[in-house]
Order: C-alpha cells, then structure tokens, then sequence
C-alpha cells in the first residue's frame, strides 16, 4: 500500500520548440545532456592534458588540436554504436524486420553498452592513425565520460523513462504514463524506485568525483591505463548495483521470467545491463593490475606543483 510518495515534476520531454510551417524544431532535454556533456568533458580534457606534471615522463597523450579532432570521432562512435547496441542487444528481432526504424535516432533507443563499444572502437582507429598512446588516451576519455553519463540520467529521469521497480520508499516516484502505473499486485497509485537518480549519483557524480581525484591528487595518470580500469570497473560495479532497482527489460519479461533477466535460471539470472557489465568489470581490473604491475613505481610519485 502506498503511503507516501514524491510527484513526478513533469517539465516536458523538450525545453523549447519552434513551429516554422509545418516543421517543428524541438530541443530535447536529451540532445541537451548530450552537448552540455561532451563540452565539459572536453573542457576536462584541456585542463588535464595542461598540466604535464600529471602525466608520465613522455607527456600527455594529446594536445589541443588533437583532443578537438578525436572529439569528432567520439561524438560518432557514440551516436552509431549507441544506436546498434540498443538494436543488438535489446530489440534485434524488431529492427531485423523493421531495418529502416534504425535511422530514427531521434524516436530514442540507444545504449551505453554501444555507445561504450563505439566510442572504443573510435578512440583505437584515432590513436592507430595519430601513433599515439592508447592507454592514455583511454584514460582522457575516462575522465571526460562521468559528467556525460550524470546529465545523460538526468534527461532520462525528465523524459520519464528507465524509471525503477515499485516500491514505498519515501522517495518514491510517481512517474506519470499507462506503462508507469501497470504494477502487479498494486491498486491506486504506483510509485517507483528513481533508478535514473541513483545512476546519475553513481556513475556520474560519485564514479567522476573518484576518478578527478585519483588523477590530479594521487597521480594514476602516471600509470597508463589506471584510470580507464577505475572507469571500467566503477560503471559496471554502479549498473549492476542499480539494476537490482530498475524495471526489467520487458522484452525479457515472460512468465517464468518475470524480473526479466537476460539469463535466467529459475529464479536467479543476470539482467540485460548486468550481463554487459560483467565484461568491463573483469577488463578492469585487469588494467587497474596491469598499470601498477609496469608503472606502480611512477605513479607513486605524486607531484608537489599540480593544483
């Protein structure tokens, strides 16, 4: 029974639109995260690749010009792996019949899991081509992803979307929607887990928060790779955790499967996002021990000059 319940603050998928005729030009909250993201990240890049006492002895892996030539490479490994991992992993049977439905990025429907493969792919093609350090590229980018990954929660939680399981926790929500309110057992009022929040506090703000310090104050870029296992490892440890509050996948959900894992056996399983996790948790690891195991000595040398 529900007792107490927070309002869904219904401020609209778009923060403004423009009727011209009869086109409509909308900014989404979406597109919105997308851009504010990619600009602090980048931002975060300059700043760090400008303090060279933060890196090994051969420097930071990018300049300026370089960082704003990858950016173009990472913005599509985003959008196109985004787009075929929410294809792949999760409606493959739907799009195989419908191929054209992948084009319209717009309607929604992308993955951090692609995105994540994508902007990888990118990022290798980049440094293959420019002959410079992969792992310390990785970990530039693995500092410029958290701020990305919060607002990106953000806009989900506006659009009323990947909203959590029900529950009566006093921060409830209550998302507004036939879907939203469709609560097995529940009569009234359906509030829900917002598992958008708590992804945006731990991926984005606790997981970026970690990984700033861990660069500027304890020197792990002086250990290439370092970085990118914390990023690796912290996301899938945050997604796996939040998954256990998220409504399930539905096109997993069937009647010996009701939570909706993607592996299930009996009652227990892994989920679509914990089972995508799992691989980034184990490679990171094994770069975190990888780094120390060949630059542990170098990244024990904390610089006196950095602020």
């Amino acid at each position: 029974m529900l007792t107490a319940a927070i309002p869904f603050p219904d401020i609209g998928t778009d923060l403004f639109s423009i009727e011209i005729g009869s086109f409509t030009f909308a900014l989404r909250w979406y597109a919105l995260a997308y851009i504010i993201g990619i600009l602090i990240g980048w931002r975060i890049c300059l700043a760090a690749v400008n303090r060279p006492a933060l890196w090994p002895p051969a420097g930071p892996p990018l300049d300026r010009e370089q960082i704003e030539n990858l950016l173009t490479w990472i913005i599509l490994g985003v959008i196109v792996g985004g787009r075929l991992g929410f294809v792949l992993f999760y409606q493959p049977g739907y799009y195989l019949a419908n191929p054209l439905e992948i084009l319209k990025v717009w309607q929604g429907g992308m993955s951090f899991h692609g995105g994540f493969a994508g902007v990888g792919i990118a990022a290798l093609i980049f440094c293959l081509r420019q002959k410079r350090s992969l792992l310390s590229t990785a970990d530039l980018l693995a500092l410029a992803t958290p701020p990305g990954l919060f607002l990106g929660r953000l806009a989900n939680f506006t659009n009323n979307e990947l909203w959590g399981r029900p529950t009566d926790v006093p921060w409830a929500i209550i998302f507004p929607g036939e879907a939203a309110q469709v609560c097995d057992g529940i009569t009234g009022l359906c509030a829900r887990h917002p598992s958008q929040l708590y992804e945006a506090l731990l991926e984005g703000l606790l997981l970026g928060t970690l990984l700033l310090y861990l660069a500027w104050r304890r020197s792990w870029l002086k250990a290439p790779g370092a970085l990118t296992g914390v990023f690796l490892t912290g996301y899938g440890l945050a997604r796996s955790f939040v998954e256990l509050f998220r409504q399930p996948d539905m096109q997993f959900v069937t009647a010996e499967n009701p939570i909706g894992h993607a592996l299930h056996f009996g009652e227990w399983g892994l989920t679509m996002g914990q089972v995508l996790s799992a691989p980034m948790i184990v490679t990171g690891l094994a770069l975190i021990f990888y780094s120390f195991s060949h630059f542990g000595s170098a990244a024990d040398q904390r610089p006196n000059t950095v602020v």
